[in-house]
């Protein structure tokens, strides 16, 4: 009956698509924001050397610095204004998120509602600021540096005035990435932040795709691997498809009530709980985290000396930590299952919904309201995020290893499909909601029509 329901409000939405006016001007809008940030991609910072930088990046490519120029949708791999995207700014939302669930003052002010939201965000924008202008000054460090023993210099006129400018635009850069997603969440569709992030993944498609069947044509690649990856990418698109889509429903009663036929009856509804009720978060917020330390690093190694102490560490803590590498992987996973919780326990609060339940009459067949409602509510929550969890870990991890041993582009990686799915399919949802509500208002204004005419 569900799904019937939905196949007529689906046909009948988009059969009134082109009457949508409001939600063809977010689209446009969504659209147009996207260009302007794949534009920006290409304006490199001044003082970099283009053509000497990328031909330096190619011979270093691979590692962790792939994963972070997927993020940033190959702004890195050019160095541009926005080479640093929007992993600071997620990163800084982390910390202030924790804090809030630590720190009284901060607990105090999540309870406030809109005000206290508005100050935890101009705190997550001033820790963006901070973090961006720390990794901005170690890149434009290790840019310095970066090619010394090839004898190539990317940076034209090398000194502190670089570093200080390298440092403001790539804070500008960031901050203005911010403000667009934003401006793409409130007047456009979707969510902004995370349309960026899958823009940014999929401007690599074409290029990946070219360099794919080019090897295969050359002999590079073997064809029986081109086919494996089709067949792991469509099997990943799938499963991932599935395990967003899964959910546990819990079914709610409510009181007897009087019919216009003088009988009593029962309204019955469902409490739907998604299996990732975290989303794409987690492994978003666990590559953040990794990616940070590694950034400043990676390039912290550029321009210090390997033979020292100091040296020494960076590149040891480089080594361990490089993409395919057990300690990565570990430490991936774990972030991924402890965001998992994390997330889901900022997103869903059983007692809230209990006393929402309780105030409407409703209630869960066999648990009395109140406080078991709520302890229910946790014990199945907790259960079904165990397997989301394991779920979220073994797509990111295992599709990773694989390609880290192989050497291919981490395009085709489990957390890059796991992202464009997701986001795709949470802005499709977001569309079908505007395309709904106005194919309700216009039958309400009809309704009306006939009332008046009467």
């Amino acid at each position: 009956m569900a799904s019937r329901a939905d196949n007529i409000a689906s046909s009948l939405s988009f059969s009134n698509f082109s009457k949508a006016t409001e939600l063809k001007q977010r689209i446009w809008f969504t659209i147009g924001a996207l260009i302007v940030f794949r534009f920006l991609s290409f304006v490199p910072l001044p003082g970099v050397n283009p053509l000497i930088l990328e031909t330096l990046y190619d011979q270093t490519r691979g590692g962790i610095l792939d994963m972070f120029n997927m993020f940033s949708g190959g702004s890195l791999e050019r160095m541009s204004l926005i080479a640093l995207g929007v992993m600071p700014y997620i990163t800084a939302s982390i910390v202030i998120q924790l804090a809030a669930s630590l720190h009284p003052s901060l607990m105090a002010l999540k309870k406030e509602g809109e005000a206290g939201r508005k100050k935890l965000n101009q705190y997550t924008r001033y820790g963006t600021v901070f973090l961006c202008a720390i990794q901005g000054w170690f890149l434009a460090s290790g840019l310095e540096a970066y090619g010394a023993q090839s004898g190539l210099q990317a940076v034209v006129d090398p000194g502190p005035m670089f570093r200080i400018v390298a440092v403001i635009n790539l804070v500008g850069g960031t901050m203005f990435l911010l403000w667009l997603g934003e401006q793409i969440t409130a007047r456009g569709i979707g969510n902004g932040v995370s349309l960026i992030i899958m823009a940014g993944i999929v401007a690599q498609f074409p290029t990946f795709t070219a360099n794919l069947f080019e090897g295969g044509r050359t002999g590079s690649i073997s064809g029986v691997l081109i086919g494996g990856l089709i067949v792991m990418v469509v099997v990943l698109i799938l499963v991932i498809c599935f395990f967003e889509r899964a959910q546990r429903r819990l079914l709610i009663q409510y009181p007897k009530r009087a019919t216009q036929r003088g009988g009593m009856q029962a309204d019955r509804s469902h409490l739907p709980l998604k299996l990732n009720t975290a989303g794409v978060i987690p492994p978003i917020f666990a590559s953040s985290l990794l990616l940070l330390p590694l950034t400043i690093t990676q390039f912290a190694g550029n321009s210090v000396d390997t033979s020292s102490t100091w040296g020494g560490i960076i590149v040891t803590l480089n080594q361990y930590l490089a993409h395919g590498q057990p300690l990565y992987m570990l430490l991936y996973g774990l972030g991924i299952m402890f965001f998992a919780f994390f997330y889901t326990a900022v997103v869903f609060n059983p007692e809230d919904t209990a006393d929402n339940l309780k105030k409407n009459g409703g209630f869960i067949p066999g648990i009395r309201p109140g406080k078991r409602t709520a302890d229910y509510l946790d014990y199945v929550l907790t259960r079904i995020t165990v397997v989301g969890a394991i779920y979220l870990t073994a797509v990111c991890i295992i599709p990773e290893w694989g390609i880290a041993q192989t050497g291919l582009p981490l395009f085709l990686g489990g957390t890059s499909l796991l992202i464009v799915v997701n986001v795709t399919v949470d802005t499709i949802s977001q569309i079908q909601s505007h395309l709904l509500a106005h194919q309700y208002g216009d039958l309400i204004k009809k309704a009306k029509l006939k009332g008046r005419m009467r």
